[in-house]
């Protein structure tokens, strides 16, 4: 059966087509596995020693490919040190101290240095509590050392609305708090409980690391923010600087030389895609500490204003 040519064309059109989405494809995957492989990888090629840096930004979360990268920054002898710069009012409380944890499991075997940018507070400024020397500049907003956890009571609005809602639990604690029916005075005192616990964990790690005496810690925990110098006179903080000031300590207090290169970690995961949504779609329904599930150390300026 003889082939008319313009079908005989259309086909060879359709398989260079097919073929060239074939080559796309692989080229996607492999890009993706060099992705992923690098994930861990320090920004830019790193040969010999150097110094690493860690940004801490926006609000702190659990972030397991963060912490296995710290895991790796401890345990590689070309890292002669760790600086974290901090800009973060805090987030959740398992997230910042899981932060707290991985630093310090660095600290043990390498300098980990804290330098605070425009704001480190609460769960940042816990962040900085892992680090040997604390650097902040004198207008840095830093403190809010505390606990808090959020909910809204929505029950009222819901019943004018002709909306009846119910919950069939295990016991009469279970699911407290809730937006969906008042708070009673068990549920306030559990609660507070779970709040007060975390709080002394947080006071603890403050007297423990800055050499504060109880007393003195609690006095110093009771929520306030304090600017860099505030913090400094305060004992919060060592040193009123930035990352120069940094590296010029580690050379001459740990030897480790201010001429060693220094270089970003990597530690963008979808998390930060995710985040980006919820806040340019989400922020415009609910305020952002609405959204935040779970026990907070986190800074929450202007709360009566939204």
């Amino acid at each position: 059966m003889r082939l008319d040519p313009d079908r005989l064309l259309d086909r060879r059109r359709l398989k260079r087509g097919v073929a060239l989405w074939r080559a796309l494809a692989i080229v996607a995957v492999i890009a993706l596995i060099v992705v992923a492989i690098g994930r861990f990888a320090v920004d830019g090629g790193v040969g010999g020693d150097y110094v690493a840096r860690l940004w801490v930004g926006g609000l702190i979360f659990d972030d397991p490919w963060r912490d296995e990268l710290l895991a790796e920054i401890a345990d590689d002898d070309d890292v002669k040190a760790l600086i974290v710069r901090i800009n973060s009012p805090g987030g959740t409380m398992s997230g910042s101290e899981a932060l707290y944890l991985g630093l310090r499991g660095v600290a043990a075997q390498k300098p980990v240095i804290a330098v605070m940018d425009g704001t480190a507070a609460s769960g940042g400024y816990m962040a900085a509590l892992a680090g040997e020397r604390i650097f902040a500049r004198n207008s840095t907003v830093t403190g809010s050392i505390g606990v808090i956890l959020q909910t809204a009571e929505v029950s009222q609005m819901l019943a004018d609305l002709g909306i009846m809602t119910e919950a069939i639990k295990s016991a009469p604690l279970k699911g407290v708090p809730s937006p969906l029916e008042p708070l009673d005075q068990a549920g306030r005192v559990a609660s507070q409980a779970v709040v007060d616990d975390m709080y002394d964990l947080f006071v603890d790690l403050l007297a423990e690391r800055r050499g504060l005496e109880p007393a003195a810690a609690l006095q110093l925990a009771d929520g306030r923010v304090f600017t860099g110098r505030q913090a400094v006179a305060n004992g919060l903080v060592d040193e009123i600087g930035g990352e120069q000031q940094a590296l010029a300590w580690l050379d001459s207090k740990r030897g480790v030389p201010s001429s060693l290169p220094l270089h970003d970690l990597d530690v963008e995961d979808a998390d930060d895609i995710i985040e980006r949504l919820v806040s340019s779609v989400g922020g415009a329904v609910l305020p952002r500490r609405l959204m935040l599930d779970g026990l907070l150390a986190v800074w929450h300026p202007g709360l009566g204003r939204e």
